[in-house]
């Protein structure tokens, strides 16, 4: 996955918002945060994976590829803010043992990251949600495609008053 060409479609994608919603002296972080939080919700609903209580199947994996490049989109942009996108490669981690612990470690990492926003925690954070992509398939390729196909859609959105 070329990361650096993922911060920069992020960093222009970021500028356009803030440039068009006057944010430039606001500080974004604590939102972004709370923007990441909710769309892992999301992308946990659609995975159904913790819900044994229901036999209902999880979504189609395009449709959980996008939500999984939503969260995408705030990690590179949290990275952007604390001028941590000078990454090139991730580590490889191990992954838990169920998807559902994966989200729950993912979720200890964003905390983490809140509480001290340092560039060891921020890269613990991404490799581990990155880590819960792998557990559902998705390759690095898949991932970085499905991240410049939302790209696109983020920005038409800007730009019909989404």
């Amino acid at each position: 996955m070329n990361l650096q060409q993922l911060f920069t479609m992020q960093r222009q994608l970021d500028q356009h918002i803030e440039d068009k919603h006057e944010l430039h002296k606001e500080d974004l972080i604590p939102r972004k945060l709370l923007a990441l939080l909710v769309e892992m919700g999301e992308l946990a609903n659609e995975t159904r994976c913790f819900k044994f209580w229901s036999v209902k199947p999880p979504a189609e994996d395009a449709v959980i590829l996008e939500e999984f490049v939503d969260g995408v989109h705030f990690i590179l942009s949290l990275g952007i803010e604390k001028g941590y996108d000078d990454l090139t490669e991730l580590p490889n981690a191990k992954a838990s043992d169920s998807k559902t612990a994966q989200f729950l470690q993912v979720f200890a990492q964003v905390a983490a990251f809140e509480q001290d926003q340092s560039k060891g925690n921020y890269v613990d954070m991404f490799v581990s949600y990155m880590t819960l992509g792998d557990m559902f398939g998705f390759s690095a390729e898949h991932i970085e495609k499905a991240y410049i196909s939302k790209n696109e859609v983020n920005f038409k959105r800007q730009e019909q008053g989404y």
